[in-house]
């Protein structure tokens, strides 16, 4: 994948899942970081694991970063 845009996640929705924006279009929505490296093995980055999705200067977390999942 080779992203002009970051990978965007959005803030908590009421049952604590975030929504998941890659490359312009929404993928889905993550319960954890976990579901978030699914995403991204997905979308081509085969090598992403959690501790990817916590460092990664790929993502944008909006309305909190990688440990919040609730509102």
């Amino acid at each position: 994948m080779a992203s002009a845009q970051p990978i965007v996640i959005y803030p908590p929705d009421e049952d604590g899942g975030r929504r998941v924006r890659i490359d312009g279009a929404t993928v889905g929505r993550a319960f954890s970081v976990q579901d978030v490296a699914r995403y991204m093995q997905e979308a081509g980055l085969q090598e992403a694991d959690e501790m990817d999705v916590v460092r990664s200067g790929l993502i944008e977390w909006r309305g909190g970063g990688p440990e919040a999942w609730s509102r």
